[in-house]
């Protein structure tokens, strides 16, 4: 008997009308999205960092911040350490006034990495059809940006003072490839920190502190026999020094390998700590 009004859906020979699978909604959807290259999304979401950096006044910072350092320790120090007939104090400062800004890019990279994740950001990005990769690699990107602008100020900023590179031009390369890759290397150290970290004031706040305790307990301000005897090993040997006193012997064409070597060694320390936590950073990520 025909009812009026009453349209049965095809069934199958089990008598169920067949319903399309999940996996099968995903596939036509994945099949009607057009791809996008990686590049792309890689300049795509580095250009976010780069804006965000540009509108919490990053780059200004960048600028004033060698500037301080200058005031709160040259024109204190100057006239004391240039006492010393065989002390340029402008010459031994910008090492420390360079590696010092390292520490604020540091800093950055650890807080842009930290907000991601407590923002949910990366939850985001976890549905996206994107390689895993792309965001860190982002960062890395906004943060080296950051990093040269840091750089360039600190040298400018020495200049100022009167430190002058009295080494060969491949010295003078050298010199800048160490704070460089140094820089960089800490970059991608507290990014991964940031990626672990659930408190992007606690990641700072960790990871500023060692910094300046090193920074103070170095010979980046003034020399080693400045400090007391039972102190002076730790002083001589903490990787601070060590690049501050790479640097300085680049500046002044002195440079050996036996001087570049321990800065060698600790470069590749933090390469080897860096690629582990963010594996494990990008791991959390991707949970």
């Amino acid at each position: 008997m025909h009812r009026a009004g009453v349209h049965r859906a095809p069934v199958g020979q089990s008598g169920v009308a067949p319903r399309a699978t999940s996996s099968a909604v995903r596939t036509q959807v994945t099949v009607g999205r057009p791809r996008t290259h990686a590049f792309a999304q890689w300049w795509a979401l580095t250009a976010r960092g780069l804006r965000a950096m540009i509108r919490n006044g990053e780059i200004i910072f960048a600028f004033v911040a060698p500037v301080l350092l200058a005031i709160c320790f040259y024109l204190p120090l100057r006239s004391i350490m240039d006492a010393d007939p065989t002390m340029d104090y402008a010459a031994f400062l910008m090492p420390i006034i360079s590696l010092q800004s390292v520490s604020f890019v540091a800093s950055s990279a650890a807080m842009r990495a930290s907000v991601d994740t407590t923002k949910g950001i990366n939850t985001r990005f976890r549905t996206m059809p994107m390689p895993v990769a792309i965001p860190t690699l982002a960062r890395f990107g906004t943060n080296g940006v950051l990093l040269v602008i840091s750089v360039i100020c600190a040298a400018l900023t020495s200049l100022v003072m009167g430190w002058r590179a009295a080494g060969s031009v491949l010295d003078t390369v050298g010199l800048f490839a160490v704070v460089l890759t140094v820089g960089l290397l800490i970059a991608v150290l507290a990014d991964a920190l940031g990626l672990l970290s659930n408190s992007p004031e606690a990641t700072s706040q960790a990871l500023s502190l060692p910094i300046l305790v090193l920074g103070l307990l170095s010979t980046g301000f003034v020399p080693e026999d400045q400090f007391p005897e039972w102190i002076q090993p730790f002083v001589r040997n903490q990787p601070i020094s060590q690049f501050a006193t790479s640097m300085r012997a680049l500046s002044d064409g002195t440079a050996t390998l036996e001087i570049l070597t321990p800065t060698i060694w600790w470069c590749v320390g933090l390469a080897i700590a860096g690629v582990i936590l963010t594996g494990l950073g990008i791991r959390k990520a991707v949970r």
